[in-house]
Parts: structure tokens; C-alpha cells; sequence
């Protein structure tokens, strides 16, 4: 159950990359991956973040952890700021917020072994001896259901569910308060995946773990989170509760995500409107001025082209960043 204290503050996050170009490498451009986003995660909580591929994601979950250094906004992780911590500070504050990877081959080191792999974030932060290291792997690896025996064998000798079973047992070595979850089953059949989001959940109400879970799979996202938040091109469009958002979502955008969604009722499935968008996402190179979304939104009118949205409060917990739920929409949208 999630409490009212927010354990994670987002506030403002940017995370921009210059591009060079020409024989002296000359910067010709920023490439805006995250753009003023802001939410908050609170304690024992998941709350989703979903969005087409290349919106901003991933880059948004590694400059929260400082994996990234953001280049303006602040993140606040058990009412301490860490996005301009240096050195021992933000050396001392990694066993608190892990990450669990998208792809669990390339996330693993071939030439170490499972047990090896497991006790590294041990070796970096805690002083344990012999007996005490292999206890703690073998704690760890019956909590994600590996068996033991298989400490000393090496990635390459295991399934890609059993490879994210060991990186997830890698992030919870140093008992950690917050995962960032990476499109954790994004590379994985879907007869595992439902065994790897049943093991997130287990261990969630066992330990009190708060994830941020990073997907594109609105599904599984809907059976996880407890929130949901939706970015577009680097920018946050709605930020609800689950249940909310796919019972009746407000931006345009997340109303032809939600559309895309499948129903397991063939009587609903078979009445289901897809709404498609039209055009491509535009480079976070060139965004369009005014609101992002305004390129492909079929609601589109005057002001979109012209304005950025801010992110109104809407009561109850809702969030979205659209002008048709301003005070100075006009009367009937073009």
C-alpha cells in the first residue's frame, strides 16, 4: 500500500545532449531527450511510465539516478538532493536507488559468474566477510527464485528470464529503497514476463520496495502500477492513478494510447475504436513550437501551435498538459 510520503521528488528535470557536426566539431543543435518533467514517487508505490519509443524514458529513469548528469531540475530522493551530488556523497546514497535493465544479457558481465555478479554491489559498498558474502548471494538468490547451486556457472548458461531474475538480485544486494525498472521484460518471451512482473510484485510487498517502472507495454504497465505517468518527446502529457487513466484519460495522446490497448472481452475488443495518429514523431533535435504533440494531435487548434501547455491539476490526483483543459481554451476546438 502506498503511503502519502512521497519518497522520490522530480521536480523540473532536463536532460539535454549537444550535437557536433563539421570538421571542428562544432555544436549545432541540443537534442531535448527530457524536458521539464516533473511528478513525484511516494513510498511503496510503482507508479508507470509509458510513452512511444524515443519520448524520453529511459534517459528520464538514468538522470534520476544520476546515471546521466541532468542538465537543470532537481531530484530529491529521502528529502535529500542528489542531482548535483559529486564524489563520496552520491557514492554513499547508490545503495538506496538501483536499477534493473532493459536487456539482461547485455546488463551482465559474460566473464563473471552468477554468484560474482550478485555479491559485486557488496564488494563496492559493504564489508563482508567470506561466510557473510556467499549467505547474502544465497539469500538473494532464493528470493528471485535462482537455485543456488548455480553461483558458479556463468550468463551465457541461463534463459533470458533466469538472466533478469540475476539482475534483479544484483539491484536488491544492498537493500535498496527505490528501483528505477527499465522495460525489465521488454526483451523476454511473453510466457516469462508474466513471471518476472509476478516476482517484482512479491518482492515489492515483501521488502516495501517503490519502482518507477519504465514500459511501452500499456498492459502489463496497467497490472502494475499503481500511477501512471505519459510522456511525450521528452515532456510529461498526464500524470493519473491506473485505474483513472484507463477508464477515462484527458490528453489526446494518452486517449490513442489507451485506444491500442487490447481487451481480453471479445464483446469489448470487437466494439474497441483504434484511434491512429497521423505523421511521425518529430525529432527532440527540431521540437515544434508550442505544444509537442500539436504535429499529430487530431484536436488540435490555434493556441496549440503557439503555446506550451502547463501541467494543470485537475483534482483528485490528475495531471495533463493540454489547452482544451485550460481556462483559456476557446468555446469549440478547430
Amino acid at each position: 500500500m502506498a503511503s502519502d510520503a512521497a519518497l522520490v521528488r522530480v521536480s523540473g528535470l532536463k536532460m539535454h545532449f549537444p550535437v557536433y557536426a563539421g570538421l571542428f566539431r562544432r555544436q549545432v543543435g541540443t537534442v531535448k531527450a527530457v524536458d521539464d518533467l516533473s511528478f513525484e514517487i511516494r513510498a511503496g508505490e510503482t507508479l508507470g511510465l509509458v510513452g512511444e519509443s524515443g519520448c524520453g524514458k529511459s534517459t528520464a529513469g538514468r538522470a534520476i539516478l544520476r546515471l546521466y548528469e541532468p542538465t537543470a531540475g532537481s531530484v530529491v530522493l529521502e528529502g535529500q538532493e542528489i542531482a548535483r551530488l559529486e564524489g563520496r556523497a552520491l557514492r554513499a546514497l547508490r545503495p538506496k536507488m538501483q536499477m534493473i535493465f532493459q536487456d539482461p544479457q547485455a546488463s551482465l558481465n559474460p566473464r563473471m559468474t552468477v554468484g560474482s555478479i550478485i555479491a559485486e554491489p557488496l564488494d563496492e559498498h559493504a564489508r563482508l566477510g567470506k561466510a557473510e558474502r556467499r549467505a547474502r548471494v544465497v539469500e538473494l538468490m532464493d528470493a528471485v527464485g535462482l537455485n543456488r547451486r548455480f553461483a558458479n556457472r556463468y550468463p551465457h548458461e541461463f534463459s533470458g528470464g533466469q538472466r533478469q531474475r540475476i539482475g534483479i538480485a544484483r539491484a536488491l544486494a544492498l537493500n535498496p529503497r527505490f528501483i528505477v525498472c527499465d522495460e525489465p521484460i521488454a526483451a523476454l518471451d511473453v510466457s516469462i514476463q508474466a513471471q518476472v512482473v509476478n516476482l517484482l510484485e512479491d518482492l515489492q510487498d515483501k521488502l516495501g520496495l517503490t519502482y518507477l517502472f519504465i514500459s511501452h507495454d500499456l498492459s502489463m504497465v496497467r497490472h502494475l502500477a499503481t500511477r501512471v505517468a505519459v510522456m511525450y518527446l521528452g515532456r510529461l502529457a498526464e500524470l493519473a492513478p491506473a485505474a483513472v487513466i484507463y477508464a477515462h484519460p484527458l490528453h489526446p495522446y494518452t486517449e490513442a494510447l489507451i485506444s491500442a490497448v487490447p481487451s481480453p472481452d471479445p464483446e469489448i475488443e470487437a466494439r474497441r475504436k483504434r484511434i491512429i495518429l497521423k505523421g511521425d514523431v518529430p525529432s527532440p533535435l527540431n521540437p515544434p513550437k508550442g505544444c509537442v504533440f500539436h504535429t499529430r494531435c487530431p484536436k488540435v487548434f490555434d493556441r496549440c501551435r503557439v503555446d506550451m501547455p502547463a501541467l494543470l491539476d485537475k483534482g483528485e490526483g490528475r495531471h495533463v498538459a493540454c489547452h482544451l483543459y485550460d481556462d483559456q481554451r476557446p468555446r469549440a476546438a478547430a
